[in-house]
Order: C-alpha cells, then structure tokens, then sequence
C-alpha cells in the first residue's frame, strides 16, 4: 500500500511540470497593422556620418551661456532632386533632432576657444525645434582628426551649394544670406564682449573699495 504523502508529492511534482510547460496563447484584442516610419530622409544621399556633441548658444540667457543640446550622428545628407545638402542630428536612443538646417556657401566653421576638435558656425534658419530661428552652434568630436573630415566634408558641401546656386542665378540671395549671417555673428560676440566686460568692470570696483577701506584703517 503506497503512502499518502508519497501519493501528494507525486500529484504535486506533476502539477508543476504541467504549469511549467503551459504556455496559454491569448489572441490581441485590437490588430494593429505594421506602419513604415518616415524620417523625412528617404529621398537623401548620406553624404557623411559621425559622432558628435552639439552646443548651442544661449543669447536669451541672463548671462548668455553655451547649452549643450545633445550627443548623436551628425550627418551632411544631400536631396537627390533638389540637389540642395543639409545638416541633420539626432540624439542618441530618442531620436529628437537636436541641429537640422540647410548649409550655405557663407557658413564657415571657425575653431572654438582655440579647440582642434571643435567648430562653431551660425545658421539662420534651424529647424530642430519645427519652427526656424537663427543660432549659434558648436560641436565637438572624439578627437582632432574627426573633426578635420567634418570640415573637409562640410567645406565639400558648400562648394557644392555654391556651384548649384550659381547655375539657378540665386547668388544674390546667397550674399544677403552672408550679411546677415556677419551681422548675428557680430551680435553674439557682442554680447559675450558686454559680459566680459561687466564682469572685469565689477571686479575693478570692488578693488577699489577694498584700497579703501585699507587707507581708512
């Protein structure tokens, strides 16, 4: 005569094995069908891909400050119809672009406090947040020879801008482009001139009033 006990623990083992290999299917409650995504970059060739951390700079700020923007791909991606060639980033895991406007044959990379693995450049129009607004923008690689194949591609690009732009007959607009893009460039520095001197000129003050307060003691 088997034992009870024995009995249960047999039903028991045999009652996890049966829950261990049930695998229940349950149908969706709602299909969804697959949708292709558009990125907006389907009718691009993608003239150059690196990474890289964007900047740009906070004129509205209260002092003006460099705000970094984001880490990702910057990608120089020209239109196969259009012919024109843009500047698109996107940050890492999220995607949201965080630098997106056409180049020009006026940008010009210039280095950054002295930086050989860093540029700045104005665009008058970026339309990472949708709608366009002129900005101030610096951005920097891993080391000084990734950031010289950027400028050679890019400097490639505006040649190439230039080029097209000349046999539409739209120079003219290319030049008022270039005046006014001196004309931000000249404003930022301004400002960043203004606060400079603010500060030197606090500091002086409060120099004095230190000789002061020395001569009174």
């Amino acid at each position: 005569m088997s034992d009870p006990k024995d009995q249960d623990d047999h039903e028991t083992t045999a009652d996890s094995a049966e829950d261990t290999n049930h695998d229940p299917h349950f149908e969706p409650i709602v299909s969804l069908p697959e949708q292709d995504v558009k990125t907006l970059e389907e009718d691009e060739e993608e003239l150059f891909k690196m990474r890289a951390k964007l900047y740009r700079f906070a004129s509205e700020n209260d002092p003006p400050e460099w705000k970094e923007r984001g880490t990702g791909d910057v990608k120089l991606l020209k239109h196969r119809e259009k012919g024109t060639i843009r500047l698109l980033m996107r940050r890492d895991r999220t995607l949201k672009i965080c630098a997106n406007h056409h180049i020009k044959p006026t940008m010009e990379l210039k280095p950054n406090a002295g930086s050989d693995r860093a540029w700045v450049w104005n665009t008058l129009a970026d339309y990472a947040d949708e709608c366009p607004k002129p900005e101030l923008l610096a951005i920097r690689f891993l080391n000084a020879e990734n950031a010289q194949k950027f400028k050679v591609k890019f400097d490639e690009c505006k040649e190439e801008v230039r080029k097209n732009l000349e046999g539409t007959g739209n120079t003219d607009s290319a030049n008022k482009v270039a005046e006014k893009l001196e004309e931000l460039s000249v404003k930022d520095k301004s400002s960043v001139e203004k606060k400079e001197g603010d500060k030197k000129g606090t500091e002086k003050k409060e120099d004095e009033e230190k000789e002061v307060k020395a001569e009174k003691n």
